[in-house]
């Protein structure tokens, strides 16, 4: 199998930046992020250009050498923030433009237009909430069409969040995969899903839970379709984080008093929660850790820099190591984007 084994969808945050910075690098050979701009804020047009640069030059350099989509659905065209910076981040960088059918004409058209500028192709993401919609397919082979047959095309089916309570995710990514596929040579065709819980309330008891991976469920039911394109689809998933927070804006203050740590296994997220809000007070952070560190499915510290931490920090007294959200969304992306590129390496080794 050839190009990425793995996509996750990842917000322009430094967490998700030091999460990608932090793989070894036969994992990181092995991933093609997507990454996606937040809705960005700011006072002024000059404050909103300094905000939306630091954030593409931030997931630019930790791309150098290597290539990434970069999304960019709530980018305003007309406001000059994002018309001067994301054709010469596109066009000049290893970041790929991605564009949607359901985005405005002047969106699709800058994206288009960066993609043959930059020589490195175009995504096309489109977004399955929910049913698969004909329309959908007719939108997308208009977009196509005005892309241009010179242009390489990655398709990023995104089924967006697919939880237990959406059993029906896997027919209807496979009634748009059947339809989308035969539009164009796709250089890269991914399935993504959000299997990590939008409310972790009701899956807890005495701040100890366990919430199904349901979207690794739904991708092995597309591979297992028996469709004449199915060893061509590609994993994607949103990390250990609700596929519904990557819209948030990147200034949004709303901040938990409760602290969440992640840790995947083959079929489920392990959850911990504990009171953050007093960070003076550590011992429930190692105590967190350390449910983590003795459950039969913890793969080790070797296992990457993640598992190191959860170990370290279970281990080890005072306030030093315990970390902030920051610290814990980075370790849980890390450890997760590990075990599932050596996850779906063995899954190809078999076929």
């Amino acid at each position: 199998m050839s190009g990425p084994l793995y996509v996750p969808v990842l917000p322009t945050r430094p967490h998700a930046v030091a999460a990608v910075k932090d793989l070894a690098p036969r994992v990181r050979d092995r991933t093609v992020p997507l990454w996606t701009l937040p809705v960005m804020t700011a006072e002024d047009t000059d404050e909103l250009q300094q905000a939306v640069d630091k954030e593409l030059r931030r997931v630019a350099a930790v791309q150098k050498y290597t290539p990434a989509w970069l999304d960019a659905p709530y980018a305003d065209l007309d406001e000059r923030a994002y018309a001067d910076l994301l054709p010469s981040y596109w066009s000049h960088t290893a970041l790929r433009p991605v564009t949607d059918p359901g985005l405005p004409a002047a969106h699709q058209a800058v994206a288009t237009a960066s993609a043959r500028d930059g020589g490195n192709g175009l995504g096309i993401r489109i977004r399955l909430p929910g049913a698969w919609n004909d329309e959908l397919a007719e939108r997308t082979a208009a977009l196509l069409a005005r892309t241009g047959p010179e242009v390489r095309v990655d398709l990023l089916l995104d089924l967006q969040t697919v939880l237990p309570s959406r059993p029906d995710a896997g027919k209807e990514a496979l009634r748009a995969l059947d339809a989308l596929v035969p539009l164009a040579s796709w250089r890269t065709i991914a399935a993504l899903a959000g299997g990590f819980p939008d409310d972790v309330n009701g899956l807890l008891d005495r701040e100890r839970g366990e919430a199904d991976r349901a979207d690794w469920d739904t991708w092995h039911e597309i591979r297992a379709s028996e469709r004449p394109y199915e060893q061509l689809v590609r994993y994607g998933d949103y990390g250990t984080l609700p596929a519904r927070n990557l819209g948030r804006a990147a200034d949004d203050s709303d901040r938990s008093r409760f602290g969440l740590l992640r840790y995947t296994t083959e079929r489920s997220f392990l959850l911990v929660r504990f009171w953050a809000e007093n960070r003076g007070e550590t011992g429930v952070t190692r105590e967190a850790a350390r449910w983590i560190t003795e459950f039969p499915d913890f793969r080790g510290e070797g296992a990457s820099t993640g598992d190191h931490w959860y170990q370290q920090c279970a281990r080890t007294t005072g306030s030093k190591g315990t970390g902030n959200a920051g610290t814990w969304n980075q370790v849980g992306n890390v450890q997760h984007m590990t075990y599932v590129v050596r996850r779906l390496a063995g899954d190809v080794e078999r076929t």
